[in-house]
């Protein structure tokens, strides 16, 4: 293997982990997670699917754009209109679902099964689902771009690579955000588990706006 492509799968490493790090990629997930009472298994096969399918759908437009003949700087921009649309969906999602859970606590007396809200529950992860896996890597794009250069080798190189590692990380940090979350015990805190996850959910997509990552 050429000696330049092995420094641009070392970089594609370092920068899929400092990506993964931005806590859109995770904090969403063990939020919800505390507020539906997931197991860790459900926890870590919806993140993986999730990941799966935002590096996927990023690949794949990366691979469409290059067959087509756009520009690196093109593209780019497409990502990033993409990023900040998704950002505001997610911050939106994230004070829906709070509406939703302070209305629900409110009715925290009522303890039969509500078709209703079981329904709700269901919207709630399928939105966010949808909202992640549409949510773009932007620093994957020019990676793939470079691994063009060595031709179909470079380019599964760096994809693999990416997935793998931000896939990992955001098995690991929902993980471990997850069980930091459930140490927190008390009567106000779990009947506002649902207000308090749309709200973090909101802050996180404020706070990534705002930190431009």
């Amino acid at each position: 293997m050429h000696g330049s492509l092995w420094i641009l799968l070392v970089s594609t490493l370092s920068i899929a982990f400092f990506h993964a790090l931005a806590p859109d990629h995770w904090m969403p997930f063990a939020a919800i997670a505390k507020a539906q009472k997931w197991s860790k298994p459900r926890l870590l096969w919806i993140t993986f699917i999730s990941g799966v399918g935002h590096v996927g759908i990023s690949i794949i437009f990366s691979v469409i754009g290059i067959l087509l003949g756009f520009s690196l700087s093109k593209l780019k921009g497409i990502e990033g209109n993409r990023g900040e649309i998704v950002l505001w969906l997610l911050i939106g999602f994230g004070i829906a679902y709070m509406l939703w859970g302070i209305k629900k606590a409110k009715e925290h007396g009522h303890q039969h099964i509500d078709p209703e809200k079981l329904k709700a529950k269901t919207v709630a992860v399928w939105t966010m689902f949808a909202i992640i896996i549409l949510g773009p890597c932007e620093p994957l794009v020019p990676l793939v771009f470079l691994g063009y250069n060595y031709g179909y080798i470079g380019v599964v190189s760096v994809s693999i690579i990416f997935s793998l590692v931000t896939i990992a990380m955001m098995l690991a940090q929902s993980l471990l955000a997850f069980m930091g979350i459930q140490l927190i015990k008390n009567d106000i805190a779990e009947r506002y588990s649902h207000a308090f996850a749309g709200l973090v959910i909101a802050l996180t997509g404020v706070f990534v706006m705002v930190a431009g990552i």
